[in-house]
């Protein structure tokens, strides 16, 4: 049996609001929506959005949460919330009044993430919502439709993920050869003009520079696909676009949500039953983990130490230019690298060897290890180089020293094929040696 009303929410909500406003937070309004831990999984394997076209990966991820729930082996996050205006929040109706505070709190610190770090700023919070519903409708209306059927839905759905974060890690729209193209041409002829000499081959280049938002190429060029494959690479391109500002910033949103949380009910003045379960609260949120970076932790302890350092502005400024990478090398220091004790290490066969630890000569290497394992930096980078003859598209792997797993590649390949539906290869470096897949 709770120990809140709805009335008990919107009495602290209010309090918050002004506690936020007066501590210079400017966040989207938030819609809060109760409901049980079964309907919490299942907001969890549609990633929070309120209406998703149906997928068999979003069952496997509800059914797999489910099981592992009701075992105790998993617990489900205390909110979620998702990036719209306004923006939507899920609050358990198992929690206790003095964890949905602390949720209620966390939350207006994700909304101001949300809508004042420029990494979201092509993410279309206004229209989101009302994008995916159309888009469920439409991809219902291609499963129902007797001449394509639910398998050619779910084929083109299946090569479209594996595609959706190959594109730009910063934002910006894609920019369409045609029009590069003409940019070019107009350029070439003013050089020609000038008494230069210029080599107008280059504009029959496809692409003409190397293009890393592969879903936007395929659309561009792909003669092939039918106009319901072509919705449906738009449908998903468009929520990578969406999410993929939140895989850049997972450090930076819970760090900052965790930090307002914990600073806002400092200010609450909230009843003494409430305070010792709220640092034990918080402190579960924010706790170290063995072997793995707490995104929470870690972003917490940094916006702390930005603050005592530099000042709140520069934590207001951190939060709108930065993303996990670019935060990281900023701010991360030799003596928080030895405070939060991080170290690297490596996999030899069966057994985990530290390589590196935070010493006067290691901390470097350390930091520079922890920014090539986040955000989108585990996300091997892939671009289309050409089209050969035979229309066969050549795709490149900006090997970074990662060698890609061969049999993941492979089945990338023919997701690739299926939709550009003729030859594709891709030429990447296995073991130091050239290697064409």
């Amino acid at each position: 049996m709770s120990d809140w009303s709805l009335k008990d929410l919107e009495y602290w909500d209010e309090k918050i609001c002004k506690i936020a406003e007066e501590c210079g937070l400017d966040w989207f309004p938030i819609t809060y929506e109760t409901c049980d831990y079964y309907e919490m999984i299942g907001h969890m394997s549609y990633h929070g959005m309120p209406s998703h076209y149906n997928h068999w990966s979003f069952g496997k991820s509800f059914e797999r949460t489910h099981q592992m729930y009701n075992l105790g082996m998993e617990g489900l996050p205390y909110e979620l919330i998702i990036n719209s205006n306004p923006s939507i929040s899920y609050l358990m109706r198992e929690n206790p009044l003095y964890l949905q505070i602390l949720i209620m709190a966390h939350c207006v610190g994700h909304s101001d993430f949300f809508k004042q770090n420029r990494t979201f700023s092509l993410t279309q919070p206004d229209t989101i919502v009302s994008s995916l519903r159309n888009a469920k409708k439409r991809i219902q209306s291609y499963i129902e439709d007797p001449s394509i059927g639910i398998e050619e839905v779910e084929k083109v759905i299946d090569a479209a993920h594996t595609l959706q974060f190959q594109t730009y890690r910063y934002p910006r729209e894609y920019i369409s050869n045609k029009k590069k193209s003409e940019k070019l041409k107009i350029h070439l002829k003013s050089q020609a003009e000038a008494g230069k000499k210029v080599d107008f081959a280059v504009l029959d280049n496809v692409p003409l520079e190397p293009e890393y938002d592969i879903l936007g190429f395929l659309l561009e060029y792909s003669d092939s696909l039918e106009e319901w494959e072509r919705d449906i690479l738009e449908i998903v391109k468009v929520e990578s676009s969406y999410f993929l500002p939140q895989i850049k910033t997972k450090i930076m949103n819970e760090g900052w949500a965790s930090y307002w949380h914990y600073t806002i009910l400092h200010k609450l003045e909230l009843p003494q039953k409430f305070h010792i379960p709220f640092l034990k609260s918080h402190n579960q949120v924010i706790k170290p983990q063995i072997g793995a970076i707490n995104p929470y932790h870690l972003g917490f302890e940094m916006f702390q130490r930005i603050e005592k350092r530099r000042g709140m502005e520069e934590c207001f400024l951190a939060r709108e230019i930065h993303h996990d990478e670019s935060f990281i090398r900023q701010y991360l220091t030799h003596e928080d690298c030895l405070d939060l004790n991080l170290f690297s290490y490596a996999n030899f066969g069966d057994k985990i060897k530290i390589t590196d630890v935070s010493d006067k000569e290691g901390w470097k290497i350390v930091k520079d290890d922890l920014i090539n394992k986040t955000g989108t930096s585990n996300i091997p980078v892939i671009y289309v180089d050409s089209v050969d003859l035979g229309n066969m598209l050549v795709l490149h792997h900006e090997h970074d020293g990662r060698d890609l797993e061969i049999d993941h590649a492979e089945k990338v390949v023919d997701h690739i094929a299926t939709l550009w539906k003729n030859p594709v290869k891709l030429l990447t470096i296995i073991e130091d040696e050239p290697f064409e897949i």
